[in-house]
């Protein structure tokens, strides 16, 4: 017993706490690492996965309007259609479809329209077997449908973009919502000159061995051109 009458508080040997705290730190790592191994695992796939860039034969579509007392294409729409196909030779090698419609109000002028148009394409280089002129049925024959021209061409894609089939707050999982890339990645299909390099590399062109040699002497002399030695911030 103290002078107050208490009894003493039995000490706690060190060896005993230091214990204590090593398995309590060992259990909380342990925990931490499995909790860290979850968040990793529930990372979703890539967004280059999610909405991938195809190379595909798709329609490439141009409709023209036309009104019921045109007779003739006018100098916009001359320009539009030549745009439309100047890269037809270099995309594609399928026919050339001008579809008219049939039963329409404008039906008779539209018909005008569509001989000017294989004018065109012809005068821009199609050939005139690979032009086909058809026609198809129009559902309101009082409106004023357009001419529509159509040629297949290998192009690169994505699927539709704008898809939202969940909350985008919704982010338990960790998990990118559905849209997430879609419009980079068909920003991107949509700036390549030639589709078919993403399927593999061009055959390789011959060399220009006289400027590989201009290069090579240019190189061992060390010599640096005027116009990198007036612009470059190093004396040489």
């Amino acid at each position: 017993m103290t002078q107050a009458g208490l009894p003493k508080r039995a000490a706690i040997r060190p060896s005993v706490t230091a214990a204590v705290l090593i398995t309590l730190s060992a259990a909380l790592l342990s925990g931490c690492a499995k909790r860290h191994h979850i968040t990793v695992g529930s990372v979703p796939d890539d967004y280059r996965t999610n909405h991938p860039i195809v190379v595909a034969e798709r329609d490439q579509v141009l409709d023209v309007p036309v009104g019921m007392s045109t007779s003739k294409l006018s100098y916009g729409q001359r320009q539009v259609i030549a745009g439309h196909l100047a890269g037809y030779e270099k995309e594609s090698g399928a026919a050339l479809r001008i579809l008219v419609p049939s039963g329409s109000a404008n039906a008779g002028a539209a018909s005008f329209v569509a001989d000017e148009i294989a004018d065109l394409a012809r005068a821009q280089g199609v050939h005139s077997g690979l032009i086909l002129i058809s026609h198809y049925t129009v559902s309101q024959p009082e409106t004023s449908a357009p001419v529509r021209v159509v040629y297949a061409a290998v192009t690169a894609g994505t699927g539709p973009c704008g898809r939202w089939p969940g909350d985008v707050l919704d982010t338990g999982e960790n998990r990118h919502y559905a849209n997430f890339g879609c419009a980079y990645q068909k920003n991107l299909a949509a700036q390549l000159d030639n589709p078919m390099d993403i399927l593999g590399p061009r055959q390789r062109t011959e060399i220009d061995p006289e400027n590989r040699s201009v290069a090579i002497e240019t190189y061992k002399t060390r010599g640096v051109s005027e116009e990198f030695r007036t612009n470059s911030e190093v004396n040489y």
